[in-house]
């Protein structure tokens, strides 16, 4: 049976190939999440969308904040972005980056369902792009090459390399260290060379990136912030889409990000703590901060928060607040 004409005009419509950008690899969860986002798409369309993925911000010359703009503009098909790199571009992102705000996975689940998950994800679709999931490139512990940290005074005349965010500098300055912004592309040679001391990332970055082999061989666990991921796509071609089509990526999206969720988090819960261990076998020092220790930094950075409480919004920021006091009772 022939098909209809507007099927095949819609079909072939559709682009023999969709640019999917990510900052990391697949072997990080990050990139992962996009390898399995693609490979979903792929056979439940049974091949109708096709999606390649160009990890390293490579579509963007590595400049991972500029990724947003160029998902808007047509230049990148589909993204899994870090609030933390398009927060330049919707302010109301940096959320997520307000220095110990959720502390744990139960505080940041409370931030990317309910409520306030649905006011960001309309922010995000204002600014337009069009939202489907959330991912997680995990909690940013500390590392670096010189000393211990347990206190603010630790982190003294220290340069630690820190995304292209103005929150990160305020909250590095506020503790006395000195913060350079660069792409994760410059920064491990400048760990190696010893242009910078130290970095913040989520520890599977530090085993699978081997940061212990670029001299950091600290590592502090302070769970100051954590970095979610949105799944999205430019809103033209979502347009292009069928609607089952788009329905059928949607619900890849979200059950990649579940997925990637999962690999974020393995080795770092209490009935699961082999990346922990794993950090250690490194030779890294392994700093666990004591609920004391842990509130000398909540109390130095407590400026960076008021302040960037105001620039976000105090009613999106006392809704997360509520939301994350509710998921801990």
């Amino acid at each position: 049976m022939a098909l209809p004409a507007a099927v095949i005009a819609a079909e072939t419509a559709y682009k023999p190939e969709y640019k999917l950008s990510t900052v990391l690899g697949p072997a990080f969860p990050w990139g992962k999440g996009g390898e399995i986002w693609a490979e979903l798409v792929r056979e439940r369309s049974k091949g109708r969308i096709n999606i390649k993925m160009y990890p390293g911000a490579s579509l963007v010359g590595g400049d991972q904040t500029r990724e947003l703009a160029a998902v808007r503009q047509g230049a990148i098909d589909l993204a899994i972005g870090s609030t933390i790199n398009w927060s330049p571009q919707v302010k109301e992102l940096n959320l997520y980056a307000l220095p110990f705000l959720t502390q744990d996975h139960a505080g940041l689940d409370a931030l990317t369902s309910g409520e306030v998950a649905k006011d960001i994800f309309a922010l995000v679709e204002k600014a337009g792009v069009v939202p489907l999931a959330w991912g997680e490139n995990g909690f940013r512990e500390l590392s670096n090459s010189k000393r211990e940290i347990r206190r603010p005074d630790d982190m003294k005349g220290l340069k630690f390399r820190v995304v292209g965010s103005p929150i990160f500098n305020d909250t590095f300055s506020a503790l006395g260290a000195n913060p350079t912004q660069m792409s994760w592309a410059d920064a491990q040679p400048a760990l190696a060379s010893g242009a910078v001391d130290g970095q913040e990332n989520p520890l599977h970055i530090y085993t699978a990136a081997k940061l212990n082999t670029v001299g950091q061989k600290y590592v502090t666990l302070w769970g100051y912030l954590a970095d979610p991921l949105i799944f999205v796509v430019n809103k033209q071609v979502w347009e292009s889409w069928s609607p089952e089509d788009r329905a059928l990526v949607r619900q890849a999206a979200i059950d990649a990000g579940r997925q990637e969720i999962a690999l974020a988090r393995k080795g770092l819960t209490a009935s699961d703590d082999a990346m922990y261990k794993e950090v250690t076998a490194l030779g890294a020092t392994l700093t666990r901060l004591t609920p004391a220790e842990k509130e000398a930094f909540v109390r130095a950075t407590r400026p960076v928060y008021d302040k960037w409480a105001q620039t976000i919004g105090p009613d999106l920021v006392r809704k997360a607040e509520a939301a994350v006091a509710a998921r801990r009772k």
